[in-house]
């Protein structure tokens, strides 16, 4: 596995009687980007916020970049970057403002500021805004002068929680670019979301996080590959046959067909690829007309179902702390 930056072991954290963290272990190599994935309330910032010293652990131990986040919590700080879910830049200041402030208060001199200023914000795509004030700047570029001033001061090991919540395709897919870029200097990114295919486009591992326990970690590909062989999508020309379809579909493959939020569409794992084309003669004897299918890799979505009996957005509340 090579160098730790993160290595946990039986992380616990309550709030009354809610037990947001219940024993989490992970061991994050150093380098790349580490995905913990969860719904709203699964836990995720209160573990993030344990590894980034803003909370104490209840139990559980946990060392960041070889330091114990209780004991040398400094070291810690000293070396790490924090973006939470909400801008924390000062809005009434303009972009560069904001980060000439922070360099100057990070041991920068005045030139040595400005240059690191305008570096950041050119890398960033925000220099033609950076004379107007921040709270005119748009989500995106919110999100964007958030990440820079994270990056200052290059760190070590950045935590993003749940950087693109609330954001646009367009400005979702600048925040991805900003990733690799810190990936390609070095910086190891663990990365909170509840978006599975932000998770999927973008960590070499991945956590998933459910009621304050891990259940399942490996790659994208290994996670999918715990499915089973891969699933079956169908898409019906009448909506007003996809129940008898699902049934059919059940009957053959031996396994429950899922509707899709699409009304003409169903999905079911497989695990015998053979059973296929069965199912698909059957669906024509039953004068079923089946417009589209397609054999595929199961998507994250219905890996977390399978895992944790749930959708990754059944869980509304916010992450308590």
């Amino acid at each position: 596995m090579g160098k730790l930056a993160i290595e946990t072991r039986g992380l616990k954290k309550s709030f009354g009687k809610t037990h947001a963290v219940s024993g989490v272990d992970l061991a994050v190599s150093a380098g790349g980007v580490y995905g913990v994935l969860g719904p709203n309330g699964a836990g995720k910032t209160t573990t993030i916020r344990m590894l980034a010293t803003l909370l104490h652990p209840d139990a559980g131990e946990a060392r960041v970049l070889g330091y114990d986040v209780v004991r040398d919590a400094r070291a810690v700080q000293s070396r790490v970057s924090l973006t939470g879910q909400f801008a924390s830049v000062d809005e009434d200041l303009t972009g560069v403002e904001n980060l000439l402030l922070l360099a100057r208060l990070l041991g920068y001199s005045r030139p040595q500021a400005r240059r690191r200023a305008g570096d950041l914000l050119d890398a960033f795509g925000l220099a033609e805004a950076a004379d107007r004030q921040v709270k005119k700047y748009s989500g995106g570029m919110r999100r964007r002068i958030d990440i820079a001033a994270c990056l200052v001061v290059t760190p070590e090991l950045i935590f993003l929680d749940e950087p693109t919540t609330g954001l646009d395709p367009r400005s979702r897919n600048q925040v991805w670019e900003i990733v690799r870029g810190m990936v390609a200097e070095g910086t190891t990114v663990l990365l909170t979301t509840q978006y599975l295919d932000e998770a999927d486009q973008l960590a070499d591992r991945i956590a998933v996080i459910d009621h304050g326990k891990v259940i399942a970690e490996g790659s994208s590909s290994q996670l999918k590959a715990s499915f089973g062989a891969g699933s079956l999508h169908v898409r019906l020309r009448a909506p007003e046959q996809r129940a008898e379809a699902e049934r059919v579909l059940a009957g053959v493959l031996e396994v429950p067909a899922e509707p899709s939020t699409d009304p003409v569409a169903l999905s079911a794992r497989i695990s015998d690829p053979e059973r296929v084309a069965r199912a698909l003669a059957e669906l024509s004897r039953s004068g079923i007309d089946a417009t589209e299918f397609a054999l595929g890799q199961p998507s994250l979505d219905e890996v977390f179902l399978t895992l944790t009996g749930h959708a990754a957005e059944e869980t509304p509340e916010e992450d308590a702390a």
